[in-house]
């Protein structure tokens, strides 16, 4: 597995993330979350991508259950987590409204509750999981700068930000802001369009792409885009050594010029390992392209 370097002097980052948002659908205990986060590393998928909402705050400290059972396993991962999205749940049945807060405040309280459910004392990638429409940036860059000063992360990113949005909380920046987590995959190509990749590459910024199989959308056999796409990877398949359609929409994700990192979503130890398959494949221009037309449904403009 290719390990990329996604800010001058920081961590290494595994091309493709273990994505931990549904981590809990099949009610794994914290021996099956290890086994898998263990395969993952045999694998050199080392870096690990949460959240401090995903399964409505239950998942970090799954992972910290997870990872105490290997003594050193922590030390062989990046390990990726965001702040800012606050929605009612059982922890707080206060909350009438779900509502983002990214204050410098509310991000630090986040952090230190996120570094002790995952049994660590630092943060390789700490992201403001949503752009806070309330909060002004230089409050927001507040916290993540103080955050890299006391060594609790080693570097600040965001998730879900436009261009616009990215620009302005950069210019508040002590530390550069080295990602920007999106939502980029054959069915979503709107980050090619709106500035967002074109941002990131211009800025040396690799972007790292959630839900790069279109939520399970591109095996739907109901739709008509994966329907396309799966006749054109028949056509290809061969020339990547049998790839699948979800080995080859991944590469074709990191094709892109920007270089994003891919987030797998499955918790599933198989899939995982043909997942990880795609980060040898090359696509050649042409079949980029068709996978392009196939999932556009048109020739190119």
């Amino acid at each position: 597995m290719k390990r990329v370097t996604i800010a001058s002097g920081g961590p290494e980052f595994s091309r493709m993330v273990y994505g931990t948002w549904r981590l809990l659908a099949t009610k794994p205990t914290p021996q099956e979350i290890n086994r898998r986060l263990n395969r993952c590393v045999e694998l050199g998928i080392t870096t690990i991508d949460t959240a401090e909402i995903y399964g409505l705050y239950e998942v970090e400290k799954m992972l910290g259950e997870a990872l105490a059972l290997s003594p050193g396993l922590r030390d062989k991962l990046e390990i990726v987590t965001k702040a800012g999205i606050y929605v009612p749940c059982k922890y707080h049945p206060e909350r009438t409204t779900a509502f983002y807060n990214a204050t410098g405040d509310r991000l630090v309280k986040s952090l230190e509750k996120s570094l002790r459910l995952l049994g660590t004392d630092r943060i390789e990638l700490f992201l403001v999981h949503r752009p806070d429409w309330f909060t002004r940036a230089d409050d927001t860059a507040a916290g993540q700068n103080h955050l890299v000063k006391c060594g609790k992360i080693r570097a600040p990113g965001v998730s879900n930000y436009s261009a616009a949005q990215f620009d302005l909380l950069a210019a508040q920046m002590e530390h550069p802001l080295v990602t920007n987590q999106i939502e980029f995959s054959l069915l979503h190509m709107d980050p090619m369009h709106d500035g967002v990749l074109s941002q990131c590459e211009k800025l040396g910024v690799l972007p790292m792409a959630w839900s790069p199989l279109a939520g399970g959308r591109l095996f739907d056999p109901k739709n008509e885009a994966g329907q396309r796409l799966a006749v054109a990877v028949g056509k290809m398949s061969a020339r990547y050594a049998g790839a699948t359609l979800e080995q080859l929409a991944y590469a074709w994700v990191m094709a892109h010029p920007a270089a994003p990192l891919a987030i797998i979503g499955t918790n599933k130890i198989e899939r995982i390992e043909s997942a990880a398959k795609a980060d040898a494949i090359t696509l050649e221009r042409e079949d980029w392209y068709a996978l392009w037309e196939a999932a556009q449904g048109r020739r190119i403009p």
